[in-house]
C-alpha cells in the first residue's frame, strides 16, 4: 500500500481538525493542503516510526508551527471580524492549550500520542487541556438550538450545554420546527444533527437559519467522512457520533471562540 493510501481515510480528519483550530474552512484547508504538499515532496521525511494517522498530524503540526498564524499573523481588522475577534481572545490563552484540548477531546488522540504531536509530556498535556477548558468556557455565553430527533441524544446535549453555562432556546426534530424555533428566539449556537425526525435533513435546515441569521454551528452525524468530501460547502465544526461529552464541550467552546456575538462570562 503506497503512502497515499495508508494516508487517504485519515484526511477528513485531518480536515475537521484543521477547521476546528483554526476557526475558518479555507484556512484549515490551505493548511492541509500545505501539509500534503511538504508530505508529496519529501516522502522520505514522513514519520515512519508511528502509525500513519500519527504521522500526518505530526507533519501538520510542523506546518502549523511554522506558520505563527495564531501569534500575529493578521493586521488587526475590525472588531467585527472574527479573526480579529479571536486574535483578542487569543492574548488570555495559549494557542498550545487549545491544540491539546481539540487533540484529545475532538480527534480522540491520548495524552500520549497528543503529547508527540505538539512536544509535551502526557502530564502537560492534561493539564494544557484543563488549563484551555477553563479559560474558554469563562471566555463566552450563547443561547443554543439543538436539531436533534433523538429524545435521549437530545436530552444528553441540552445537560452539556447547560453545564457549561449557556441557555437552551429549544430543541427542534425538524426542520421547519428548527427554522421556526431559530426565528422566535434567535441562537447565538446551532448543533444539528443531520437526519431528523420526519426524513428531512438538518442540513437543509441549517441552511435555511444561515439565510437569516449569521450564527456558528455544529453538526453531529455518524458518518463525518460524508461532509468532508470537497465537493459542497461544509461545516468547519464537527462532532462523530457516538461523541463524548469533552467532545461536544470542546466543539462548543471552540466554535463560541471565534464567534462575534458572544456575551463574556461573568
Amino acid at each position: 500500500m503506497s503512502l497515499g493510501q495508508e494516508l487517504a481515510p485519515h484526511l477528513p480528519f485531518l480536515r475537521r481538525y484543521a477547521r476546528a483550530l483554526t476557526g475558518s474552512q479555507t484556512h484549515g484547508d490551505a493548511f492541509v493542503r500545505a501539509t500534503l504538499e511538504a508530505i508529496v515532496a519529501a516522502p522520505d521525511s514522513f514519520p515512519r516510526e508511528v502509525e500513519p494517522r500519527l504521522g500526518l498530524y505530526k507533519t501538520f503540526h510542523a506546518i502549523w508551527s511554522t506558520a505563527n498564524i495564531e501569534e500575529g499573523g493578521h493586521d488587526g481588522g475590525s472588531l467585527g471580524n472574527p479573526e480579529a475577534i479571536a486574535q483578542a481572545r487569543l492574548s488570555r490563552i495559549t494557542p498550545l492549550s487549545r491544540q491539546a484540548l481539540l487533540l484529545t477531546a475532538l480527534e480522540g488522540f491520548s495524552a500520549a500520542d497528543a503529547g508527540y504531536l505538539i512536544g509535551a509530556e502526557p502530564n502537560e498535556v492534561d493539564n494544557l487541556v484543563q488549563e484551555a477548558l477553563g479559560e474558554i468556557e469563562r471566555q463566552t455565553l450563547a443561547d443554543v438550538l439543538i436539531i436533534e430527533d433523538e429524545p435521549i441524544i437530545a436530552m444528553d446535549i441540552e445537560t452539556i450545554v447547560r453545564d457549561l453555562g449557556h441557555s437552551v432556546t429549544g430543541v427542534a426534530v425538524t426542520r421547519d420546527e428548527a427554522v421556526a424555533q431559530a426565528r422566535a428566539h434567535p441562537p447565538g449556537l446551532v448543533l444539528a444533527d443531520i437526519q431528523l425526525a420526519d426524513d428531512s435533513s438538518g442540513i437543509d435546515a441549517v441552511r435555511d437559519i444561515l439565510a437569516e441569521f449569521s450564527v456558528p454551528v455544529i453538526f453531529i452525524t455518524a458518518f463525518p467522512e460524508r461532509l468532508l468530501t470537497g465537493t459542497r460547502p461544509e461545516p468547519t465544526f464537527l462532532i462523530t457520533k457516538p461523541f463524548q461529552r469533552a467532545t461536544v464541550k470542546a466543539a462548543i467552546a471552540q466554535a463560541l471562540f471565534f464567534d462575534a456575538a458572544t456575551v463574556p462570562a461573568g
